[in-house]
């Protein structure tokens, strides 16, 4: 079956930001629309009614692809919590689908945070913000994008501040559009962003 539109909800609108940018180099056959939500929790207290409706109307040809941020939150569990209210609302999850085309909700979650997807590509941040150290993904504390210590939104505001930059705070949406006008989805290193990224190149297949 042919998919042709994806339906996005992501949690903040820097996310949406940065997909905006990035899913055109994904999907070249499918459409899409990004919805943002203001924050997790309220993502996460407004999905089951969400799905609820989706699963009323929703064609057979579209899908659905649900971000959100692991934060601190435990990532089975968190996983786990996202694949029930889609069940609860009647639609199928591609982890449920066992290989089949035959699913509704695809879940993923951005390990820990969308910052973390920046520092699997550099060479975007760097491009972005050429000052920053070119360095960083050889040293320890960076080399696993998704297992940064500390938390990668309080790395990437320290890491180019040590280069001028966000001396005043980091500005999550234009920092976003701004990396992610630069960034290559191919040569991502963060394991989560790989994951999104060949669940919606599956889609094209």
């Amino acid at each position: 079956m042919i998919v042709e539109h994806v339906e996005f909800l992501v949690e903040e609108v820097s996310m949406e930001a940065a997909l905006e940018l990035l899913l055109p180099r994904m999907l070249t056959r499918t459409t899409f629309k990004i919805h943002s939500y203001q924050g997790k929790l309220d993502l996460l207290g407004k999905l089951p009614q969400r799905l609820r409706g989706y699963a009323s109307w929703i064609p057979a040809t579209w899908r659905i692809v649900i971000i959100v941020d692991r934060d601190d939150d435990d990532c089975d569990e968190l996983k786990q919590r996202l694949e029930a209210v889609a069940t609860q609302a009647g639609l199928t999850t591609r982890s449920a689908a066992n290989g089949t085309a035959s699913y509704a909700v695809v879940n993923r979650l951005a390990i820990e945070e969308l910052e973390a997807w920046y520092f699997g590509d550099w060479q975007a941040v760097r491009a972005a913000y050429p000052k920053a150290q070119p360095t960083i993904p050889a040293k320890a504390a960076y080399r696993a994008p998704d297992a940064i210590k500390g938390g990668t939104h309080e790395a990437l505001l320290r890491v180019p501040r040590q280069a001028g930059y966000f001396t005043s705070g980091l500005r999550k949406i234009e920092a976003a559009r701004t990396i992610a006008e630069h960034m290559v989805p191919s040569r991502n290193t963060s394991p989560s962003f790989c994951s999104l990224r060949d669940a919606l190149r599956d889609l094209e297949v």
